[in-house]
């Protein structure tokens, strides 16, 4: 672990121990043990040897028996995890809710909101003196005298809706998290771990270890603890995630006793006496260095805002910032445990540019509003009424402009759509919520909707596509071959005996078969899936596989050779009472047979067997099973006879030969009954699945056929993991991206795979560019090393039950259920609150779009907007907000899963949702200008128009205001429906919400009219002014009928809005692959600064680089000037951005990196001489990606040694 890490582990020691002092009466203390455990290898043992003498001498000292375990005695408990602490590590501090609200607020739509209303609320307070009226024109109606009392309404109104937002956002956030803890710690709670308390062997959680217990560990296992060896058979474990070296290590109590908590056990089994817990374990230790980091790296965070604030001109802070934590450097162990954030999603980006257009549109209008409302005051007095500018008269004048501004700024608001953050919040947030009942636990909100974009979806097969409870379904036992489990009866007893004993002892005693959790349920299968199987065999058998074990105690086993991934068989000895031996062998049928000479007849006496004969039984046995998707497993036995010298034990290959066959049995993983129905509505939807697995080539096609992933007399490719490997490598035994691209879009099953190949499936399906569409890709994991590949890809959906902790960390979406069919309903999600944005926005921008134009051409023709600022804001938030809410919580339906993906590129807004706001608008504006210049002379009322000074709200201008609303309300309706479907109201009664709303709306809007009065600027309408106004109204939903009848395809001229961000948009720092979300419309203003610090700061970098490889490194390298400019980057296509290779470190990178360099540079790195510590190479590659400043080197950062190496 290099002495790095040991140095750091022992400053973080001190800080969160427990205190040292209370060592109670163990002979030896908390402090020892964490010395100890430091230990590695050979200088641990030493240790071991001259303080304690053996792993028995431990357990003395520790007041445990390395056989009996610990008493269980509660006290005794208790007073250990006082003295020696619990296993427990305690999370990272949540997000406090004000901490979640300051977040919300830096929203870029909020802020121009909350620009605007506080403007609006400052004006409105602002009173100028009155002056002699007549001297100073007779100008177009002045303000009311109400409009002026009541002007705070509008300011506070938006503000209120602001708040509303941010608090929803915060709390929607603030829940999501509390939930996810919610279920971290049901998680936790349910993780079991197997140890020996007072002679029996039980399973407890996780976080009751204590120091001292004896645990047993077996293959496929996590440590929960630190801890030292007593006993092992074949133990290997892979401690490539707190050591970076994938090499698996055998770990033996006479050479290597050392286990460490967050090793995987990758071989055999063995007996472990626990030393360390909790934060005082290896992974604990990590931890409380990464939370202890996290706090300084916020400190640092404050004080480099505070000394930038002293010297702005000290370019390199300023350099660093947008780059933040981009591939190396302080934060790559944080960055791995605080999920990087990841590019905006794609949603976000397209709403956040739509909305800094509309933005952009509306400042547009209510500038132009004011200025035409200037001129026209300005000419009208001084120019046709030729009045002098008298200095008494300025303070009217000024309450004139004041007036012009506010109608500007009301256009502004009602142009800019603050329901869309509250729309795409709250139907986020809604689809989590119901996402949790269809067992989809979202970890990351933006992922739901992420999720509906999906193009493929990579999948495990045992656990999703399959149940994981294995069963024997087949047989061959005395020469012939069964379907269906044979009756006890049928086989001779001589071979059920043999048959019997076999299963029953050549087992991992851990994996048992136990009585149901609930009546009627299945029973558990505890331990190896495959062996229960077996176990299950025999309870079929009626036969109790726990008399053997009774008889024949573990602690009796001769010899065990435990099962392994090289010889794919298992071996058990056993010394019978006149001194012979016996051996049992199970394991993959090919092989196990090849070392067969005999097999059991019909009677139940072994006869010869051939080769001849054995490939018969291939033929017509083997292949047959594996074809129909079983795992073929062969039992077999030796016998030595008592009079011979003991055989040679370490030589097993002499051993295990010269067997005798017992059976054959075909293992079936039956397929999830509802699997191959939901990977079809993947298929319909456009979703490509592909399984990859580690299982045999036939049983993986045999699967694949039985899901409908493959249909016979298709040319889809199943490869294997070395001819995958081989296919997309050239001959350097490098990843070509072409040679991936040829592959991916035929591959269905990649069989035989390694972890590495899923993750560069993924990376290259991701990276790839032949579709013209970026693929989106979500892949399932439960295993920890599918960690790197969860976490490249779009989605990772991590196994709720069967999952690993390493792999829940790296994903998105939890599957509660693990179950395939769950990942479909997320798919329905996330399509679903697409959808609800494209609705709501189809609403939102026919409001705009008419109030606007009405606002702009009323003000300017009648000096006054026909729309009061206050009713405006009526419109504005309540049909906002209301809206977003009743069209944002739509439930899905069946057929959103009819169409393809949409892809990164599709614009929000559709032609035909263009159609349909521009056709809507169009109607509603003629209505509008309509009544409000011929409406007096239709309803025969006074004219609203050029109303002298405070003057009453007329009838007049009350009717356009409900006839506009009324037009909203049944507009809603036929918003529901985005893609030019004819009947709106399909469906209108699943969703209560909507219609609560649409008819709380209705109520509340005949309140304003009718007793709204002077703040509404409304009078009392009469029952046939209501009837028309509900009229016309409707004809909103029969116009909406004849614009669904003109064919889309003909108006070519209309555009589409909202695209998602262009490739070529992105500045190439955006490229890189964990860079910090970037607001689009913050890159805007920080380009300019950032461009400027860097030319400065180009030249004194590359001064420093000059110098610094002037040395034999220098050939190899790019100038770094040679990517300075984005066009040189568009064209150097082979300049690819790969991340680096798949261990998951946690521990500071430059140790681990050695068998990855990240590989950036698209030349080849001259060698470097510095083999031990990469960390001039990775230093190079800081340097020359994209001239980061060599003055980050905070230690710890690649950079850091590398100014030390040097």
């Amino acid at each position: 672990m290099g002495d790095m890490a040991n140095n750091s582990v022992a400053y973080s020691g001190v800080k969160y121990t427990i205190k040292d002092s209370n060592h109670g009466d163990f002979g030896i203390t908390l402090e020892e043990l964490r010395d100890l455990m430091e230990l590695r290898a050979a200088d641990a043992l030493h240790k071991i040897q001259d303080c304690y003498g053996d792993a028995h001498g431990i357990c003395t000292r520790l007041k445990t028996s390395p056989n009996e375990g610990l008493s269980g005695n509660p006290a005794d408990i208790e007073r250990r995890a006082a003295v020696f602490g619990k296993n427990f590590i305690p999370p990272k501090k949540p997000k406090t809710f004000l901490q979640l609200v300051w977040e919300a607020l830096q929203d870029v739509t909020l802020i121009i909101l909350e620009i605007a209303a506080i403007v609006s609320l400052g004006l409105s307070f602002y009173q100028p003196p009155g002056g002699n009226e007549a001297l100073c024109g007779t100008v177009a109606a002045g303000e009311e005298e109400d409009e002026s009392e009541t002007g705070w309404i509008e300011g506070a109104a938006i503000l209120l809706s602001v708040v509303c937002v941010v608090l929803v956002t915060a709390f929607n956030d603030w829940s999501k998290e509390k939930q996810f803890r919610g279920l971290q710690s049901r998680i936790e709670q349910e993780q079991k771990f197997t140890v020996i308390r007072g002679g029996q062997v039980i399973q407890i959680p996780i976080a009751d270890i204590v120091v001292g217990d004896i645990a047993q560990v077996k293959y496929g296992d996590l440590l929960p603890a630190d801890g030292v060896l007593i006993q092992g058979n074949d133990l290997k474990i892979d401690e490539s995630s707190l050591t970076g070296e994938s090499d698996h290590v055998k770990k033996t109590s006479d050479r290597d006793p050392m286990l460490l908590s967050g090793t995987h056990v990758m071989e055999g089994s063995g007996r472990m006496v626990v030393t360390a817990v909790g934060v005082n374990s290896q992974t604990g230790i990590i931890f409380t260095l990464l939370g202890a980091g996290g706090d300084e790296e916020e400190e640092k965070k404050e004080k480099e805002k505070k000394d930038k604030k002293t010297k702005a001109q000290d370019g390199a802070a300023m350099e660093m910032q947008p780059l933040k934590s981009e591939d190396g450097g302080d934060g790559d162990d944080k960055k791995r445990n605080n999920m990087p954030k990841k590019e905006k999603s794609v949603l976000q980006g397209k709403l956040t540019k739509l909305a800094v257009q509309i933005g952009k549109a509306g400042l547009l209008m209510s500038a132009v509003t004011v200025i035409i409302l200037v001129l026209y005051f300005v000419i009208d007095t001084f120019w046709v009424q030729k009045r002098p500018w008298l200095a008494e008269c300025t303070p009217i004048y000024i309450q004139y402009f004041v007036k012009f501004f506010i109608i500007g700024v009301t256009v502004l608001v009602v142009a800019v759509p603050e329901g869309l953050p509250l729309a795409v919040t709250i139907s986020l947030a809604y689809s989590v919520k119901k996402m949790m009942k269809d067992n989809n636990l979202v970890r990351h909100l933006d992922a739901c909707e992420t999720m509906g974009n999906a193009t493929a979806i990579c999948s495990d097969k045992t656990g999703t596509l399959t149940m994981n409870r294995m069963t024997v379904v087949q047989a061959y036992i005395s020469e012939k071959h069964y379907k269906k489990i044979p009756e006890a009866q049928a086989i001779p007893e001589k071979t059920l005996s043999y048959l019997v004993t076999g299963i029953s002892v050549n087992s991992a005693y851990t994996s048992k078969i136990l009585p149901p959790e609930k009546e009627g349920g299945l029973p558990r299968h505890v331990g190896n899936k495959t062996e229960c199987a077996l176990l299950g065999l025999l309870l079929d058998l009626k036969r109790d596989y726990q008399d053997v074990r009774n008889e024949i105690p573990e602690e009796a086993l001769y010899k065990v050779y435990t099962f392994n991934s090289v010889r794919k068989s298992m071996s058990t000895v056993l010394k019978n009472s006149d001194g012979s031996f016996r051996i049992f062998s199970k394991g993959a049928s090919e092989i196990v047979l090849k070392k067969c000479f005999k097999i059991l007849s019909a009677n139940g006496e072994p006869k010869v067997f051939r080769p001849r004969d054995r490939d018969d039984i291939v033929k017509t046995v083997i292949e047959p099973m594996a074809s129909e998707g079983l795992r073929t497993i062969c039992l077999a036995f030796r016998d030595f006879p008592a009079g011979e010298p003991e055989p040679e034990w370490d030589n097993e290959n002499d051993i295990v030969t010269g067997l005798t066959c017992i059976a054959i049995v075909g293992i079936e993983d039956p397929v999830r009954p509802e699997v191959p129905d939901a990977i079809k509505k993947c298929q319909r939807a456009g979703i490509t699945v592909r399984m990859v697995t580690g299982d045999n080539i036939n049983t993986a096609r045999a699967i694949a056929l039985k899901c409908g992933i493959l249909h016979p007399g298709e040319d889809f490719l199943c490869l294997e993991g070395k001819e995958f490997n081989r296919r997309i490598r050239n001959e350097k035994g490098e990843i070509e991206q072409e040679r991936i691209d040829k592959l991916w879009p035929k591959l269905r099953v990649l069989a035989r795979s390694s972890p590495t190949d899923k993750h560069t499936l993924v990376k290259g399906i991701i990276d790839s560019t032949v579709s013209e569409q970026r693929q989106v890709v979500a892949v399932t994991g439960d295993g920890t090393n599918d960690g790197p590949a969860l976490k490249k890809a779009d989605v990772g959906f991590a196994m709720g039950i069967a999952g690993t902790d390493v792999a829940k960390e790296a994903s998105d979406i939890i599957l509660t259920d693990d179950n395939f069919t769950s990942i479909v309903k997320a798919v329905m999600w996330g399509r679903n609150v697409y959808d609800s944005i494209s609705k709501f926005l189809q609403f939102q921008l026919t409001v705009n779009v008419v109030a606007v134009i009405v606002a702009f051409t009323g003000a300017c023709i009648t000096q006054d907007s026909p729309l009061k600022a206050v009713q405006m804001l009526w419109v504005n938030l309540i049909m906002d907000t209301l809206a977003s809410l009743a069209l944002a919580t739509e439930p899905p339906t069946e057929a959103l899963l009819l169409r393809k993906p949409y892809g990164r590129n599709k614009p929000l807004i559709s032609r035909t949702m263009m159609k349909n706001i521009l056709g809507h608008a169009c109607y509603q504006l003629v209505v509008v200008f309509t009544l409000l210049f011929a409406g007096e002379k239709i309803f025969d009322i006074d004219s609203g128009r050029n109303a002298p000074l405070h003057a009453p709200p007329s009838e007049h201008y009350t009717i356009v205001f409900n006839t506009f609303v009324m037009m909203q309300l049944f507009n809603e309706i036929n918003a529901r429906k985005i893609h030019g479907e004819r009947n709106v109201f399909e469906g209108i009664f699943n969703n209560a919400i909507f219609c609560t709303i649409v008819l709380g709306t209705f109520i509340v809007q005949i309140v304003i009219v009718q007793f709204g009065g002077k703040p509404f600027s409304c009078s009392e309408l009469t029952v046939e002014q209501w009837l028309w106004s509900i009229f016309l109204g409707m004809g909103t939903l029969l116009w909406g009928q004849l614009i669904s009848t003109i064919p889309t395809s003909h108006l070519k001229f209309l555009k589409e809005a909202g695209h998602g961000t262009q490739k070529e948009e992105i500045p190439e720092e955006e490229l890189a692959e964990d860079v910090e979300e970037i607001d689009h419309a913050e890159r805007e203003l920080r380009r300019g600064q950032i461009l400027w610090f860097r030319g400065l700061n180009r030249i004194q970098t590359q001064i420093r680089v000059v110098n610094a490889f002037r040395s034999s490194l220098y050939e190899g390298l790019e100038k770094p000037e040679t990517r300075s400019s984005i066009h040189n980057f568009m064209t150097h296509p082979e300049f690819s951005i790969e991340d680096s290779e798949t261990h998951i470190p946690l521990i500071d990178d430059t140790d681990a990196e050695d068998d990855a360099p990240t590989k950036r540079n698209s030349t080849p790195l001259p060698p470097s001489p510095n083999k031990n510590n990469n960390a001039v190479d990775s230093g190079i590659h800081l340097t020359t990606d994209l001239n980061k400043s060599a003055t980050s080197s905070s230690p710890g950062s690649p950079l850091h040694s590398l100014e030390t190496s040097l």
